[in-house]
C-alpha cells in the first residue's frame, strides 16, 4: 500500500505588523515542504526567508543526491541519506543568506527554517530556530522539534518552569538561525508515518498564542487540511497574535495501486509546486 498526501498552507501578516517576513513553499513531486520565519527587519527578514525557501527547493529540484555529495552537512553517521540531504540544503541556505547580506545594506538578515522531506511513508525533518514541526496522530499531538531559543534552553535546563516560559518576555530570542554564523547545525531526524497522520510546519506566530491542545483540537475537528489551516490562522488572530502566522499541513492517506498510478501521472503532468513570498 502506498501513501498519498493532502497539503494546505497559508500565511498571514497577523494583527500588528505591517509586513510579512514569513515564507513557505512545497513541491509534492519531490516531497519537500518548508516554512521559514525571517529576522532583521521587514526587508531583511523577508529577503532571508525567501532565500532559504528558494535554496531548499532548488537543491531538491533534481531529486536526492547520493550520500557522498554532502560535504557540508553536519549530521551523525547514522543519519539517513534523506536527513543528510536536508542538512546539506540547510547549510547551503545559510551560505546564500550570508552572501546576500554581504552584498546589501542589511547585514543582520537571518531566518529560521522547518522542513520535511517525504518518500512514501518515510519522512525526514530538519529545523533551525523556533519554527516548529508537529505530528498529529490518533488524537494526540507531538512536537518533533525543540526550539533553539533562550527560553526553551532555560526550560530544558530546569532554570524556569513551563508557566514562566509562557510568560517570558525573552521568547523571541533565538540561539540558532540561518545567517548569523558561517556554519549552522540543524537538528535532523526521521520518522515513519501512518495513514491519517498529519504534519504541521509552523512559524512561532502560531505557537506563541495557541497551546498544543488547541492546535490538536482544531486539526482533528476540521473536515480537511485546508479548513484546518484556515481555522488555525483565524484562532491565532482571535488571540491577537502580534507576529506573522504561517501554517503548512501535510496529511498522509493510503492509496490503492491504481490511485497511486493516477496521482503520479497527474504529478508528472504539472509542476505541482507552491511557493509564497
Amino acid at each position: 500500500m502506498s501513501f498519498g498526501i493532502q497539503v494546505a498552507a497559508k500565511t498571514d501578516v497577523g494583527c500588528v505588523r505591517a509586513d510579512n517576513e514569513d515564507n513557505f513553499a512545497y513541491d509534492t513531486r519531490r516531497g519537500i515542504f518548508v516554512v521559514c520565519d525571517g529576522m532583521g527587519g521587514h526587508a531583511a527578514g523577508e529577503v532571508a526567508s525567501k532565500i532559504a525557501v528558494d535554496t531548499l527547493l532548488s537543491y531538491f529540484h533534481e531529486g536526492i543526491p547520493e550520500a557522498a555529495a554532502f560535504p557540508l552537512a553536519k549530521a551523525s553517521e547514522n543519519a539517513s541519506t534523506q536527513a543528510r540531504a536536508l542538512g546539506e540544503a540547510i547549510q547551503l541556505a545559510n551560505d546564500a543568506i550570508r552572501e546576500a547580506a554581504r552584498h546589501s545594506a542589511q547585514p543582520g538578515m537571518g531566518s529560521t527554517i522547518a522542513c520535511v522531506l517525504v518518500d512514501d511513508n518515510f519522512v525526514s525533518f530538519g529545523h533551525v530556530g523556533d519554527s516548529r514541526i508537529y505530528l498529529v496522530r490518533n488524537g494526540t499531538i507531538q512536537q518533533l522539534t525543540q526550539d533553539h531559543s533562550l527560553v526553551m534552553q532555560e526550560l530544558r535546563l530546569g532554570l524556569i518552569s513551563s508557566e514562566e516560559a509562557e510568560r517570558s518576555e525573552m521568547q523571541n530570542v533565538i540561539t540558532r538561525a540561518l545567517g548569523p554564523e558561517e556554519t549552522v547545525e540543524p537538528d535532523l531526524d526521521d520518522i515513519m508515518v501512518a495513514s491519517g497522520d498529519v504534519l504541521l510546519l509552523t512559524s512561532d506566530g502560531l505557537t506563541r498564542v495557541l497551546r498544543d491542545q488547541d492546535i490538536l483540537g482544531t486539526v482533528t475537528a476540521a473536515a480537511n487540511v485546508n479548513d484546518a489551516c484556515n481555522d488555525l490562522i483565524w484562532l491565532a488572530k482571535e488571540a491577537q497574535c502580534d507576529d506573522n502566522i504561517t501554517c503548512l499541513l501535510v496529511r498522509f492517506v493510503e492509496e490503492r495501486w491504481y490511485q497511486t498510478y493516477l496521482r503520479r501521472l497527474r504529478i508528472l503532468g504539472s509542476d505541482n509546486v507552491k511557493a509564497v513570498s
